[in-house]
C-alpha cells in the first residue's frame, strides 16, 4: 500500500453532498481526481515542451520539495 498523509480540505457542503452521492470513499475519489490532473498537466507541458528527461522530474521534485539540485542544468529533450 503506498504511503499517505491526512490532510484537511475545505469543500463547500453542496459539493461534500454531491460526492457523497457518487461514492462512499471521498478521499479516494479526490485523491484520484487530483492524481488525473496532474498526469494531465503532465502531458499538457510535454506537449508544449517536449518529453521530460529521466533528470527533470526527479529535480522537480527536489525543489518542490524545498531542496535545489547544485549545477542540475538538464534540457529537454525536443520532439
Amino acid at each position: 500500500m503506498a504511503d499517505t498523509t491526512r490532510i484537511t480540505v475545505t469543500l463547500t457542503a453542496e459539493l461534500v453532498a454531491a460526492l457523497k452521492e457518487l461514492t462512499d470513499d471521498v478521499s479516494g475519489y479526490v485523491a484520484e481526481a487530483a492524481a488525473r490532473e496532474l498526469r494531465r498537466r503532465l502531458v499538457e507541458a510535454e506537449e508544449k515542451h517536449g518529453v521530460f528527461t529521466e533528470a527533470e522530474p526527479a529535480d522537480a521534485r527536489s525543489r518542490i520539495g524545498g531542496h535545489t539540485r547544485a549545477g542540475a542544468s538538464a534540457g529537454r529533450s525536443s520532439r
